[in-house]
């Protein structure tokens, strides 16, 4: 084992102190956000919640998840997450893997790989965009939210890349024992590519999760809206007036900024309880996805 050396060292603390200081600079907001959630409404508008619940109360929570339009915003959300991560997935793998052949194999390769890179510096608009929508009659309805992004270029870019990684010898392999291509991808490059499909299946479920401003827009019924997009309406148009007389008084025991917290709380939650499964792969398809051209 080599010994290290005095610069090495002063590398190795230097390096694990930058890196403590950066998770702490991203937990700590998040931790503040918990706290000012389940304050009182009259601690967390004086300024007194840093770390810790000052006057505990769930009541922020217990008015949001106990409204009926909140469970069925999340659960357009859980639709939207499971239908548009099954067709990113499909049709990333099916982009990726032509794209990964050597241009002997597949001669226009070039050409289809600058198609799908003009179209992430290029981008017809809002409004050619919702007119195309409107016109295949997707308005009100789950497609509009999971077809228009179901192909993400940078993905297919991280895939592509990984598959190039992988072993021609197995592939040739399974060539001359008879396989064809749909054997091939399916049986060889997807289960090796484990650490590629789950940094991009985080990034299409969190993508679709967080999503809101594409349900304001193609969204014509307030009760097809996804999780994100019914939270925004209701931080930006919350009436008073329109709040019936039941519940005013367990409205009278939060605030603007505890009922905030409490939403952005929920909605990271479930990106929260995923990401630990799929960490161990995260760096590894992020970095061997990323570094061949």
């Amino acid at each position: 084992m080599h010994k290290l050396t005095a610069g090495r060292r002063v590398f190795l603390v230097f390096n694990c102190v930058a890196l403590a200081v950066m998770a702490i600079a991203c937990i700590l907001p998040l931790i503040n956000v918990l706290a000012v959630s389940m304050s009182a409404s009259s601690s967390a508008a004086a300024g007194e919640v840093k770390l810790w619940p000052v006057n505990f109360t769930m009541a922020s929570y217990k008015h949001a998840l106990g409204k009926a339009e909140f469970m069925t915003a999340a659960f357009v959300s859980v639709q939207r997450v499971a239908l548009g991560y099954v067709i990113s997935i499909v049709v990333t793998v099916l982009t990726a893997f032509p794209l990964a052949k050597e241009k002997r194999a597949f001669g226009s390769r070039t050409v289809y790989a600058w198609f799908f890179i003009v179209t992430m510096m290029f981008h017809g608009g809002l409004i050619p965009s919702y007119m195309t929508i409107k016109a295949l009659g997707m308005l009100d309805t789950m497609w509009a939210l999971v077809l228009p992004g179901a192909l993400s270029v940078f993905n297919v870019i991280l895939l592509m890349n990984f598959f190039r990684n992988l072993p021609k010898e197995i592939e040739e392999a399974a060539y001359i024992d008879g396989a064809g291509h749909w054997r091939v991808l399916w049986n060889i490059y997807c289960p090796l590519s484990k650490p590629a499909i789950a940094t991009i299946t985080l990034f299409m479920i969190v993508g679709h999760w967080n999503s809101w401003f594409d349900g304001l827009i193609y969204m014509n019924s307030p009760a097809n809206y996804p999780l994100q997009s019914y939270l925004q309406t209701i931080v930006i148009g919350n009436d008073p007036s329109m709040i019936p007389t039941n519940e005013l008084l367990d409205i009278s025991k939060i605030s603007d900024r505890t009922f905030k917290a409490a939403q952005v709380f929920l909605a990271a939650f479930p990106v929260l309880v995923l990401y630990p499964f799929l960490q161990k792969y995260f760096m590894k398809g992020l970095v061997m996805g990323s570094v061949k051209g």
